[in-house]
């Protein structure tokens, strides 16, 4: 039961992953198109905003963590520390020194970013607070022992 409730989880996050990721390449594009600038302002605001949307979604409805808000946040930003500045560099160096396409580059830093987030966040950002927000009635019966 356990393990159909992680992959469960799993689905949710991608979902909800992939409607981040449709905010972060259609404000990628908009950006992209409107500054013609280098590649790493465009990305980084667009990063930001899936980022907000997708700790939104997925601390109510994957995880359901009643956690501490600002302290689930700030972990979120502790692996953003991270992540951001090496994806960021690594994007640049792609799309501005190699010429890459740039919608390439952020695709698949987008995917690098679904995969090591959703592990952050299991057993980071919410070990031990996965479904505290549900209510005793939703609870499993092996949960509630």
């Amino acid at each position: 039961m356990k393990n159909k409730r992680e992959w469960g989880r799993v689905l949710k996050f991608t979902l909800f992953s992939i409607s981040a990721g449709a905010i972060e390449m259609a404000s990628f594009a908009l950006l992209n198109e409107l500054l013609h600038g280098s590649y790493w302002p465009c990305y980084l605001i667009a990063l930001t905003l899936s980022v907000l949307w997708n700790f939104t979604l997925n601390r109510k409805f994957t995880f359901q963590s009643a956690n501490n808000v600002p302290q689930a946040m700030a972990l979120v930003l502790l692996y953003y520390c991270a992540f951001t500045p090496l994806s960021t560099l690594l994007g640049s160096y792609l799309a501005d020194t190699l010429h890459w396409n740039e919608y390439l580059v952020t695709f698949l830093n987008m995917v690098l970013n679904l995969v090591t987030e959703y592990v952050y966040d299991r057993l980071v950002v919410y070990r031990g607070a996965v479904d505290t927000a549900r209510r005793p009635e939703e609870q499993p019966a092996e949960d509630c022992q």
